[in-house]
């Protein structure tokens, strides 16, 4: 079927020069429409919808060869018009990918770690890069790390490995005058990049006082039964430190405040966290109680996934436990559905059936687009 359906573009694309296709699926069959207009726009509306349609799973019109089409007219404005068309009829889902930092030089070390800026070891190095593989065919359109290194590391070294090669990118806006100095004014670079937002809500736990001691040696001078109690209880503090139920508070907070609002707006999203950062955001995302919370262990540098779609979010995998290979594993099985709608020429039949294909044929119809059956 898909390689009709290539055969079926490369005709429509030597005999009449379109570049653009509807493509939809009725009783198991694809059935794919050129759509054509001689209208020109502007290159500043090119680009814009570029950023905004070329890594979404979602969109009706792809071009066939991207070396072909890259620069014709039509596409162009095609590409405007479903910028249009997304806001009509919103995206059904977007990804959510969460990742606890690879292995850092404390955890080797078996010290509480906390807020302490440590970087990754070797093997937290290989983590990132191997969780950065196992996610490189989803879509990513902004990623959110945390204030400390291992987050950061972990982050841009998983993203070296995505298949679109963009390049993330830390938006500075602590100031005006770091958003001025670090700001991108080539529109093709731009459209290249990724925005990694930073911030300090996402920072793992404070350990307070306990932070750079050995846990073993911690547990023998203060009791197994009290470095129990501030490391897994949900309530309760070390000295000077952050309890489970602080951190959720300002991690969810940021949560709901900044990164929710993307996912409902169709976007992409990657969280690079921490150990209780991340147990926080699960336990909303999951709506786990806080005796249940305090029982999930989280791997470092393997990806959870999300879907969110109609304000709920769908987990992919679930929480094993640290030992069990491929917690919250991506598996090879939800890559491929992800690589399928990430298909150059085809629209998922999930999609691309029933009312949702009709409103936007009537929809490209209205704005004066030439559809061949």
């Amino acid at each position: 079927m898909v390689a009709a359906a290539y055969h079926q573009a490369i005709c429509f694309t030597a005999n009449e020069g379109a570049r653009d296709f509807l493509v939809t699926s009725s009783s198991g069959s694809l059935k794919m429409k050129p759509v054509f207009r001689k209208e020109r726009c502007s290159l500043r509306q090119y680009v814009n919808c570029v950023k905004y349609s070329s890594e979404s799973p979602l969109c009706a019109i792809k071009p066939i060869f991207s070396s072909l089409s890259s620069t014709n007219d039509s596409r162009r404005t095609v590409l405007c018009d479903l910028v249009l068309f997304k806001a009509l009829f919103p995206a059904a889902e977007s990804y959510l990918i969460l990742i606890r930092h690879g292995e850092s030089m404390w955890n080797e070390k078996n010290l509480f770690t906390g807020c302490v800026d440590v970087p990754l070891t070797t093997k937290g190095v290989d983590e990132a890069i191997e969780a950065g593989k196992r996610i490189r065919h989803l879509p990513i359109d902004v990623v959110y790390i945390s204030a400390l290194i291992r987050s950061q590391m972990t982050a841009m070294l998983a993203l070296t490995e995505h298949h679109c090669k963009k390049v993330p990118i830390i938006v500075h806006d602590e100031t005006e005058q770091a958003k001025v100095w670090s700001q991108i004014y080539s529109e093709g670079t731009e459209m290249q990049s990724v925005p990694v937002v930073k911030a300090w809500q996402l920072n793992e736990r404070m350990y307070g006082e306990l932070q750079g001691f050995n846990k073993l040696e911690t547990a023998e001078r203060c009791g197994k039964e009290q470095v129990y109690k501030w490391r897994r209880s949900y309530d309760a503090r070390p000295p000077n430190g952050e309890s489970l139920e602080m951190c959720l508070r300002r991690a969810v907070t940021y949560f709901k405040e900044q990164i929710e609002p993307q996912l409902s707006s169709g976007k992409n999203v990657m969280v690079v966290a921490h150990a209780n950062s991340l147990r926080s955001i699960l336990m909303y995302l999951d709506k786990l109680t806080a005796e249940e919370v305090i029982h999930l262990e989280l791997s470092t540098g393997v990806p959870m996934l999300y879907i969110y779609r109609e304000n709920q979010f769908i987990r992919r995998g679930s929480p094993l436990g640290s030992t069990e290979d491929g917690v919250y594993a991506y598996t090879e099985s939800i890559s491929s559905v992800a690589q399928r709608k990430l298909s150059p020429s085809l629209w998922s039949s999930e999609y691309a059936s029933g009312d949702l294909a009709t409103q936007y044929e009537d929809f490209l119809q209205n704005k004066g687009y030439q559809i061949k059956s």
